[in-house]
C-alpha cells in the first residue's frame, strides 16, 4: 500500500540502558526506500525519545508503535498528538487499509553472507508476542530472527509495565491499526525470489534427478525385455521378435509379487543373474550359428574358443585379438551385472505399485493363454513366447546327450571291417600308384550351385576337365555330406580318414587317442607306400599327426616358404604344391607316395587372395609380397556380405587352378588324385543354405582306376551332377578300401 513519506531523518542509534536486549548500533546508513515506516517504528526508542522521534518521523511510525505494543514509557507526560497526515483515499476502506498487506509490501529484505535473500521474519515474531503466543518475558532466541540489526524486533514488554495511550483519532485507529490476528499469514516472498521458504519452489537438480530415475527404470525394463525375447540367431533378429509376450517374464513377475521382502530381493537377484547367463549363451549361439550353423555345445565346444582367438590373431593381428578378448570379457561382466540390477529395480517398482503390477500381470497372463490357444501370430512370429524355456530345455538335453556321447562313440569305434585284413590284402588295386588325398578348404556345394558363383566356378571346372583330358586324365565326381559346416576342418578330415562320424572335439580326442586305423594308416600298414603330410595350416606341434599314420609331416615351417601370410593362410596353395613336388614327388628312385595335402588359401577370411604366377617364378615365395600388397584388406571386405562372397569365389578358383595345373605339370601315369572340400563356408557365404554337401572328385591317368569305381554312379568330369550320389563322409573309407581291395568292386 503506498504511503506519503515525510522527509527522512536518520534514526537515533544511542544505546538504551534500560533495554538489556538492545542490538548493537548498525554501522551503515539504512536506505529509506528499503526500511519503510514499519521498520522505522520497530527501530525507535520508546518514552521521551519516542516522543521526540514521533514528531520528526511522522504519524505512521507513531501509530506503528502504538499498535505494536512495544513502547515502554519513561515519563508520565502524555505523548504529543500526531501531526495530521494528508487524506488517504484508502483510509476509509478497511479492505484497502489492511495492515498485513501493508506489512507485506513494505517489509524489508536483508542479505546474509551467502548472498541469499530472505523475507523479513521478525514481524511475525512481534505479532506472536503481542497476542500472548510468545515466550513470556524472555526475549526471543537470537537464531529466530534475521541476523541484520535493522530487521530485529524489540522484545515484548514486561507484564507489569503500563501500556501508553497515544492520543490519536479513534476512527483513524480503528481503520488503520486493527488488532493483530491470532494466526497471521506469513509474509510472501519478495518479487523475483525463485526459492521461497526453506527449500524453495524448485530444488536444484530435483527435476534432473527425476529424469534420471525414470530413464533408468525405462532402460531396466528394456534390458529385461531384450534378454527375455532376443533370439539366439542373427537371421531371426527382427522387430517381430520383440513384439511378443514372454511367459517367463509373466511367471517371474507373479512370483516376485507373492514373496515376502527378503525372499523377493534374493529371488530377483538370482533371477537377474540367471537371465544374464542365458543372454550370454544366446550371444555365443549367434556367433556359432554365424560360423558353424549350429548352437554352442555347453559340454564339447569350449576348446573351440582357443581356435577362435587364434583365427582373430592371424586375420586381424595381435592388437585385434587383444581387443576382441577384452571386449568379450567386458560384455560378459556387463550383461551379468546389468541384468541382475535391472530385475531388482523392476521388482522394487512392482512392489511400490502393487495393485497396478498385479492387475498388469494378470492381464498379460490371460493374453498369453489366449494367444497360445488361438495361435495368434505377428509377422509369422507367435505372439505368445516361451523362447527361454525352450532354450533351457534344449540345453539340458544337449548336456545329457554330450555326456552320453562318449559311450556311444566307443561302441562305434570298436567296429572296423578291415581290422583283421592281412596287409598284403589291403589296397591291392592301387599298388605302385601315387595316391594323393587333397582337401580344399571351405570348398562346398555353394561354390557350384549358388547362382552368383556357379557360372565362374563352373567355367573353372569345365576348363580343368578339358585340360586334364588333354593331358590323358579322366575324372569322376559326386557329393559327400560333411559333419561340420563353416569351420572345424580337422573334424571333417578325421571323419573322411577314419570312417567314423567325428562331429565334435570330444570325439576327435577319443579318436586320436585310440587304436582306430585310418585310411592313411592302412596305406602305411601295407608297407608299399611312403606316407607324408603337407599341412601348411599347422604352425605348432601336432602330435595327432602320428595317429594318422604319416611317416613325415611338412608343416608351414618346413616347406621352405619365405613369403608373407595371407591373413590366416600361412602358405599359398601354388607354393604348397610346388614344395610337395620339390620335397617328395619329384625325387628320383623313391617309393610310391601316399600324401595327405591340405590347401588353405580358401580359408576364411578370403582376403587378400593370391593369384597364379608362373611356376618357375615361385622361388622361395618372396614374390608373394607384392601380390599381398595388391590384395584386399579383410576388414574392408567383411563390411559387405557380397564382397565376402566374391572373395570366397576368387579363393576357390585360385585353389582349383593351382591343383589342376599341378596335375597337368607334374602328373604321370601313376598319379591318382582324390580331392574334396572339407565343409561348406560360413553362413555369410552360403546365404541361408542348410546343405552340408561338399564336392569330391577322383582323377586318374590309368583308366583301370576309374573302372574300379564305375558302379558308384559318379558323374564324369570335375563337376558333380546336381542329382549325383550323396554319401556321408564317414562312409568313404570303407567304400574306397572295398573298391580297391582284392574284390575290386565298388
Amino acid at each position: 500500500m503506498p504511503h506519503l513519506k515525510p522527509p527522512h531523518r536518520l534514526p537515533d542509534t544511542t544505546p538504551d540502558p534500560g533495554r538489556a536486549d538492545q542490538p548493537p548500533a548498525p554501522t551503515g546508513t539504512p536506505d529509506p526506500e528499503a526500511t519503510g515506516p514499519a521498520t522505522a517504528a520497530r527501530g525507535k526508542h520508546d518514552g521521551a525519545a519516542g516522543e521526540t522521534e514521533a514528531a520528526a518521523t511522522g504519524p505512521d511510525e507513531a501509530r506503528g508503535r502504538a499498535g505494536s505494543g512495544t513502547g515502554t514509557p519513561e515519563t508520565d507526560e502524555a505523548p504529543e498528538p500526531p501531526t495530521p497526515e494528508p487524506a488517504d483515499p484508502a483510509a476509509a476502506d478497511p479492505a484497502v487499509a489492511d495492515p498485513a498487506a501493508d506489512l507485506a509490501v513494505t517489509a524489508p529484505t536483508v542479505t546474509d553472507g551467502a548472498d541469499r535473500t530472505e523475507p523479513d521474519a521478525p514481524a511475525t515474531a512481534d505479532t506472536a508476542t503481542a497476542t500472548g503466543t510468545g515466550t513470556g518475558t524472555e526475549p526471543a532466541p537470537e537464531s529466530a530472527v534475521a541476523p541484520a540489526p535493522e530487521s530485529e524486533s524489540a522484545p515484548a514488554p514486561a507484564p507489569d509495565d503500563p501500556e501508553p495511550e497515544p492520543a490519536v483519532d479513534d476512527s483513524e485507529s480503528s481503520v488503520d491499526d486493527p488488532e493483530p490476528s491470532a494466526d497471521p499469514a506469513p509474509a510472501p516472498a519478495p518479487v523475483g525470489d525463485p526459492r521461497p521458504g526453506r527449500f524453495g519452489r524448485w530444488r536444484p537438480g530435483a527435476r534432473a534427478a527425476r529424469y534420471v530415475t525414470v530413464g533408468t527404470t525405462v532402460l531396466a525394463a528394456a534390458l529385461v525385455l531384450f534378454a527375455l525375447l532376443v533370439p539366439n540367431r542373427l537371421d531371426r533378429l527382427d522387430v517381430q521378435s520383440f513384439l511378443r509376450i514372454p511367459a517367463e517374464g509373466v511367471l517371474v513377475a507373479g512370483l516376485l509379487l507373492a514373496l515376502p521382502p527378503r525372499a523377493r530381493r534374493v529371488t530377483a537377484l538370482v533371477t537377474g543373474v540367471l537371465l544374464g547367463l542365458l543372454t550370454v549363451v544366446k550371444l555365443v549361439d549367434m556367433g556359432f550359428y554365424s560360423v558353424l550353423a549350429r548352437p554352442f555345445d555347453l559340454v564339447l565346444d569350449w576348446s573351440l574358443l582357443g581356435g577362435a582367438t587364434e583365427w582373430v590373431r592371424e586375420s586381424f593381428g595381435r592388437t585385434g585379438e587383444i581387443a576382441a578378448v577384452i571386449g568379450v570379457v567386458v560384455l560378459l561382466v556387463a550383461v551379468l551385472v546389468l541384468t541382475a540390477l535391472a530385475v531388482v529395480r523392476l521388482s522394487d517398482l512392482m512392489v511400490g505399485h502393487r495393485p497396478t503390477a498385479a492387475r498388469t500381470t494378470l492381464v498379460l497372463g490371460t493374453a498369453w493363454i489366449t494367444c497360445v490357444t488361438l495361435g495368434v501370430q505377428f509377422g509369422g512370429v507367435p505372439v505368445a513366447s516361451k523362447l527361454d524355456a525352450d532354450l533351457v530345455g534344449n540345453r539340458v538335453e544337449q548336456v545329457r546327450a554330450g555326456l552320453a556321447d562318449g559311450r556311444v562313440f566307443d561302441r562305434q569305434a570298436a567296429v572296423d571291417a578291415f581290422a583283421d585284413t592281412p596287409p598284403d590284402q589291403l589296397l591291392t588295386g592301387l599298388r605302385g600308384k601315387d595316391v594323393l588325398f587333397t582337401f580344399i578348404e571351405s570348398y562346398g556345394r555353394t561354390a557350384i550351385d549358388d547362382p552368383a558363383m556357379a557360372s565362374d566356378v563352373g567355367a573353372v571346372l569345365k576348363k580343368g576337365t578339358a585340360d586334364l583330358e588333354a593331358a590323358g586324365f579322366g575324372s569322376r565326381s559326386a557329393w559327400l555330406r560333411s559333419p561340420v559346416t563353416g569351420a572345424g576342418s580337422w573334424l571333417a578330415h578325421s571323419t573322411f580318414l577314419s570312417g567314423l562320424w567325428i562331429k565334435n572335439q570330444q570325439r576327435y580326442r577319443s579318436l586320436t587317442t585310440s587304436d582306430r586305423a585310418t585310411l592313411t594308416s592302412y596305406f602305411r600298414k601295407t608297407g608299399a607306400w611312403r606316407t607324408v603330410g603337407i599341412v601348411p595350416g599347422v604352425r605348432r606341434a601336432w602330435p595327432e599327426g602320428k595317429f594318422f599314420g604319416l611317416d613325415h609331416i611338412y608343416d608351414s615351417e618346413h616347406l621352405g616358404y619365405q613369403g608373407p601370410y595371407f591373413s590366416w593362410t600361412p602358405v599359398p596353395d601354388q607354393f604348397s604344391l610346388e614344395a610337395f613336388e620339390r620335397l617328395e614327388h619329384g625325387r628320383k628312385d623313391r617309393d610310391p607316395i601316399m600324401a595327405e595335402i591340405i590347401l588353405a588359401s580358401s580359408h576364411n577370411p578370403w582376403a587378400p587372395v593370391a593369384h597364379m604366377i608362373d611356376w618357375d617364378d615361385l622361388g622361395d615365395g618372396s614374390v608373394f609380397e607384392q601380390i599381398k600388397k595388391e590384395g584386399k584388406d579383410p576388414k574392408e571386405v567383411w563390411k559387405n556380405p557380397e564382397s565376402v562372397r566374391t572373395e570366397y569365389k576368387n579363393a576357390i578358383e585360385y585353389s582349383l587352378h593351382s591343383l589342376t595345373e599341378w596335375v597337368q605339370r607334374y602328373g604321370d601315369d601313376d598319379t591318382v588324385l582324390v580331392f574334396l572340400g572339407d565343409h561348406q563356408p560360413v553362413p555369410t557365404v552360403t546365404a541361408g543354405s542348410t546343405s552340408r554337401d561338399v564336392p569330391i572328385t577322383v582323377v586318374a591317368h590309368d583308366p583301370k582306376v576309374l573302372d574300379k569305381i564305375a558302379d558308384w554312379g559318379w558323374a564324369d568330369g570335375l563337376k558333380p551332377a546336381d542329382d549325383g550320389p550323396q554319401w556321408g563322409m564317414d562312409t568313404f573309407r570303407d567304400r574306397f578300401m572295398t573298391a580297391f581291395g582284392p574284390g575290386g568292386t565298388g
